[in-house]
């Protein structure tokens, strides 16, 4: 750059101004400098969209790709990692518990190579089908449940592969130790640990929300004691199928209660059709003749009939166009006594009519077996009874047909008769010491010894005597229910009991569902022939356990003498059956 100084020395000629020139540029060279700014922008463009792109790539990895499949993960799993509470017996023996676990699940967008991930998890999960696994995958989902619960050998076979979007996830997992033990009471829990029957479901917010342990008053070695002669019992006399049950006569606690065939709890969804049904809660079944147990008590009671008594058995009852018999005729006047021990159908239903049905119907409603048990089970069947209570009705309902209960609320009315007259709901929860049950009398403490003195004599010289235990004072009745299915006609036999008789502590009852006779029974399969012997069974095994001793059974028998009827001359019970009734 040059510059020119002009000046002049005269000083009266005005002085030049400065003057500078500034350098030209050409057009190529503003040309040039235009592109190099456009391209510094575009470079630092380029720069903040790469740093942007790793940013948000960064983001997606750390918080939305991984923590989705975490967030996925841990809200299908939220109900299982509260750590489910405990089941137990009344011995704190463990019935239910969770155990903790491994979930496979994947993020489909994540897997590389889906066709060999499938294929390699197939080989490592025998169980899971490539074919699925493959198609779960295509689906491009952020979140796919492969596998819940794995076992750790599968964890370790998984972990070890490696492949990239396959994640596990600690999860809890709902056992039963016990399996198939007591599945119907306890029940069992759907894969995400929510109650879907029995106790578990009963009682789902307070396992699962509230965390607090449900004590069951069933023992685990009654239990099993129920299960195995039960089984044994349907074996041989190949019936189709049966239950048994133990209460405590004084609290209502349910000690065991078994219904066959059963399921395992741990693997609900292989059970076969009809193994969930307890027979127990759910099934309606007419009892027979072990009903004359609370026909013969409703008319001691309501001062109807006293044990000496006699109504008229030489004939059946005809009215309209049925017939009511005897399986075993006498053939002449049977005493309250006898009609009670020979299981005769005509004198109960005289008797019943004598009371009337409306009396028949109001004592089955105190005796709560009208309306629906109070179990703590959501399994719980609805009874049947007569719409329009008839003559007829009142008459085949004293010897069990007619009227359709469950075994539970039928061992319940039958612990009141024997206790002292004092109906309690049979529960399955374990009491707090010194909380009293809620109790009704029901019936007079007089009527409840005459009950046992008949339950007794009926073991000893009655239709059950094959459920005699010496020692332990079996009292009891026989049952054998007419049921028809479709062509097919079968047996219901059953019999109920309570032991020790001269002061019960537990009643039992005993059902086995078409039974079949053999030739120990002359190819018979009444109660009295299947049914009592299963009886006799258990309670020889159940006694020690429930710690009851063996006692001098002669010397207690002598104890019923004031209870039998005396020589002397008896009432007669005589009326016409003009199908109007009393």
């Amino acid at each position: 750059m040059m510059i020119r100084l002009s000046a002049s020395c005269n000083p009266e000629r005005p002085a030049r101004r400065l003057s500078v020139r500034r350098p030209r540029l050409d057009w190529g060279a503003t040309q040039r400098l235009e592109f190099g700014r456009n391209r510094l922008v575009v470079s630092a463009a380029l720069f903040a969209i790469a740093f942007a792109g790793l940013g948000i790539r960064l983001v997606d990895v750390t918080l939305l790709n991984d923590g989705i499949g975490q967030r996925l993960a841990r809200a299908a799993s939220a109900q299982t990692t509260q750590q489910r509470a405990e089941i137990v017996d009344r011995n704190g023996i463990i019935l239910a518990t969770t155990l903790p676990t491994y979930s496979l699940y994947a993020d489909a967008k994540a897997v590389l190579n889906r066709h060999a991930a499938a294929t390699r998890l197939g080989r490592a999960l025998p169980d899971l089908n490539t074919a699925e696994i493959h198609k779960q995958l295509r689906t491009n989902r952020r979140f796919v449940w492969l596998q819940r619960h794995l076992t750790p050998r599968q964890y370790q076979a998984v972990n070890s592969l490696g492949i990239p979007g396959i994640y596990m996830r600690a999860d809890e997992r709902r056992v039963y130790p016990h399996g198939r033990l007591a599945a119907h009471i306890v029940g069992f829990t759907d894969v995400d640990s929510r109650g879907l029957a029995g106790i578990e479901r009963q009682f789902d917010d307070m396992l699962g929300k509230k965390r607090k342990s449900v004590r069951l008053t069933i023992d685990i070695r009654l239990q099993h004691i129920l299960r195995e002669e039960m089984k044994s019992a349907i074996r041989l006399y190949r019936a189709k199928k049966g239950s048994a049950l133990l209460l405590d006569v004084n609290s209502g606690e349910v000690m065991a209660m078994v219904s066959l065939p059963d399921f395992d709890p741990n693997h609900p969804t292989k059970a076969p059709t009809g193994t969930r049904f307890n027979m127990n809660t759910l099934g309606v079944y007419e009892m027979g003749s072990t009903f004359k147990v609370l026909n013969t008590a409703m008319a001691l009671d309501a001062g109807i009939a006293r044990l000496g008594d006699r109504f008229d058995a030489r004939a059946p009852i005809r009215i309209a166009s049925h017939k009511i018999r005897d399986y075993h005729p006498r053939g002449r006047w049977l005493s309250v006594d006898e009609i009670f021990v020979y299981s005769s159908n005509i004198g109960s239903a005289k008797m019943a009519l004598a009371a009337g049905g409306k009396r028949q119907k109001e004592f089955l409603a105190r005796m709560g077996l009208l309306a629906p048990s109070s179990i703590e089970l959501p399994e719980t069947g609805l009874p049947l009874s007569p719409r329009n209570w008839r003559p007829i009705n009142t008459m085949t309902i004293s010897f069990g047909h007619g009227v359709a209960v469950t075994p539970i609320q039928f061992g319940a009315a039958i612990a009141a008769t024997v206790n002292g007259g004092t109906l309690r709901a049979p529960t399955l929860i374990k009491r707090d010491a010194g909380r009293a049950p809620e109790a009704m009398q029901v019936l007079s403490e007089d009527t409840s010894m005459r009950i046992r003195y008949l339950m007794r004599r009926n073991v000893i010289r009655g239709t059950g005597r094959r459920a005699a235990v010496p020692g332990y004072l079996v009292g009891g009745k026989t049952g054998s229910a007419d049921k028809s299915t479709g062509n097919r006609k079968g047996l219901l036999s059953s019999f109920v009991g309570a032991f020790p008789m001269h002061r019960p502590r537990y009643v039992l009852l005993v059902m086995l569902d078409e039974p079949k006779g053999n030739k120990e029974t002359s190819y018979k399969a009444t109660g009295g022939l299947v049914a009592a012997p299963t009886f006799a069974r258990i309670v020889q095994r159940a006694a020690p356990v429930l710690g009851v001793r063996p006692v001098d059974e002669s010397a207690h028998d002598r104890r019923w003498a004031p209870f039998k009827p005396g020589s002397g001359v008896h009432r007669v019970a005589s009326f016409r059956t003009n199908g109007k009734g009393r």
